[in-house]
């Protein structure tokens, strides 16, 4: 039987990000800003204030009307002083008032004018005097009530994955809560009978074939880091039934069953038959290298409905790259979020390609002292090493040689982790 051609990862990632997207999680839950870093909002942030309130001083200063000084030189009367958190009076024509950052500008003044162009002159009256010694130009270092948000506008918009900087853009309006997506709730398996949770059995006493587990953790911190609740279902052996039962009983109560290894067409790769078996498979097997034998599909909740599934394939690397190319903008999706691609930059290879796979590839790479990319020696889908040596991927099409010099599409792992 001729076997069936390969899935493109685009077509791949559009087929998982409809069904995301169809399926949005619901009851959305509000959490303190404190707890709310990498969460999606949502729901709109709609400000009930102006920031600043006030048109206020950027600098520690003196305030002043730009009409009462006409030379370098002039000397003014201090008529008050005015700290952040006061409100001064109005000014008075032929006067300076000492103001401090963020303190509100008095009316009647046009200018602030740094401490640094003045100089303090001593009297036996009032707040004493200043000589003003640089001559300042209209509005200079006036922060103008509404410059950094206006009464009435959106401040954050639905779907926006909530950063320590959105977070304080929140505060700073006021709010103490955000309303934000529930977590995905998310079982994840490892398959093999080959697996050994490290600490279980010292590196000496391993038997023959052994491995130690380490796509558990990774997937584990991969998931977390997205925001997902992880239920962890351990490493399922190289059984029909007890596979069967195992993702029987997870899609009861998760969104999202994610599983590495175990969706190949080897004689013990028992996850995809156990998919078919209770809902359906809709992808398998995807036109990347490393990460082909990749696998979508729905497990059927009893008393209706679905638990997504996603099988990822064994290898380290390969199970490492898939995640991050589709199972991280499914989840983020999933919450509500929708610019869930990437940012890529061009860049330079400082290697040579010359013979490129037949599927679209994700190169180990990192940025070299010169600003171009070297290329990790061993590009092995078992090499992990090359993803903690790296600071991205280049995202290489299909069939494409790369020669020292040429432009490459270049992803930091900043964007996917």
């Amino acid at each position: 039987m001729k076997p069936s051609p390969l899935i493109s990862l685009d077509e791949a990632l559009s087929t998982v990000l409809a069904q995301a997207q169809a399926q949005r999680l619901d009851a959305p839950e509000a959490v303190d800003l404190f707890q709310a870093d990498g969460r999606v909002l949502w729901a709109d942030c709609i400000s009930p204030l102006q920031v600043p309130p006030l048109d206020n001083s950027a600098m520690d200063g003196y305030a002043l009307r730009l009409a009462d000084v006409a030379v370098p030189g002039t000397v003014l009367p201090v008529s008050q002083r005015i700290p952040a958190g006061q409100v001064g009076h109005e000014l008075a024509p032929g006067t300076a008032a000492r103001i401090f950052t963020g303190a509100p500008v008095p009316s009647g003044a046009d200018v602030v004018l740094m401490q640094e162009d003045c100089e303090a002159v001593e009297s036996s009256q009032g707040y004493g005097s200043v000589r003003i010694n640089a001559l300042p130009k209209p509005g200079q270092h006036i922060r103008r009530a509404g410059e950094d948000i206006a009464l009435g506008s959106r401040v954050l918009a639905a779907g926006t994955r909530l950063t320590p900087a959105a977070l304080g853009l929140a505060a700073s309006i006021g709010l103490a809560q955000l309303p934000v997506s529930r977590k995905p709730r998310v079982a994840l398996f490892s398959t093999g009978d080959e697996l050994v949770l490290p600490g279980t059995v010292a590196s000496q006493d391993m038997r023959p074939g052994a491995i130690y587990n380490s796509n558990r953790y990774f997937l584990r911190a991969l998931l977390q880091r997205l925001g997902c609740e992880v239920v962890d279902g351990g490493i399922l052996p190289d059984h029909r039934a007890q596979t069967v039962q195992a993702l029987r009983a997870a899609a009861q109560d998760c969104d999202l069953i994610l599983t590495s290894a175990g969706v190949s067409v080897g004689e013990e790769d028992h996850v995809k038959p156990a998919v078919e078996q209770l809902g359906e498979l809709g992808l398998w097997k995807i036109a990347m290298k490393p990460g082909k034998p990749f696998a979508y599909g729905k497990l059927r909740k009893e008393g209706g409905g679905f638990a997504h599934f996603m099988g990822l394939p064994g290898n380290p690397v390969s199970s490492f790259m898939t995640f991050l190319v589709l199972v991280r903008p499914f989840v983020l999706r999933l919450q509500g979020m929708q610019d869930v691609a990437p940012r890529t930059v061009e860049a330079v290879a400082h290697f040579d390609l010359p013979k490129p796979d037949a599927r679209r590839e994700f190169l180990r790479v990192r940025h070299n002292a010169q600003g171009g990319l070297e290329i990790f020696s061993n590009q092995s889908s078992g090499v992990l090493t090359s993803a903690v040596w790296g600071d991205g991927v280049v995202d290489n099409p299909a069939q494409t040689s790369i020669a020292r010099g040429d432009r490459v599409r270049f992803i930091p792992f900043s964007e996917l982790l």
